[in-house]
């Protein structure tokens, strides 16, 4: 699990969200929420390239909110290792935020998986 999650609001544009991803070295952000009762949403790089580059949209027009994923699928941090791959496969998904019940701790890619198997 990565721990340091990092996050944007959905209001800010794709280019300052390219910006922010390039500078931390991350593949993906988290989106926070804009209420308590909210949900968290996730943008992926996939989706910039599938839904502003590939369309030729200018990523300063896009906000993050217009391509992000929403709700989220999360774990809990006792989650075992398999049960996450499985239910990462079966969703479709290479990244699970991990939500202790309060606030996300953290985040599970399929490259935390494949480095954590013991050869």
């Amino acid at each position: 699990m990565t721990k340091d999650v990092v996050s944007i609001d959905g209001k800010e544009s794709v280019a300052d969200a390219i910006k922010l991803m390039r500078e931390k070295g991350v593949s993906s952000l988290l989106v926070n929420r804009r209420t308590h009762d909210d949900a968290w949403g996730i943008m992926t790089r996939k989706d910039v390239v599938h839904k502003v580059v590939d369309p030729g949209k200018d990523p300063h027009d896009v906000k993050v909110f217009e391509i992000m994923s929403k709700p989220l699928i999360t774990v809990s941090p006792g989650l075992a290792l398999k049960y996450c791959a499985r239910l990462m496969h079966h969703a479709g998904i290479r990244r699970v935020p991990v939500f202790d019940g309060k606030e996300i701790v953290g985040i599970v890619s399929n490259t935390d998986i494949l480095n954590a198997i013991k050869v």
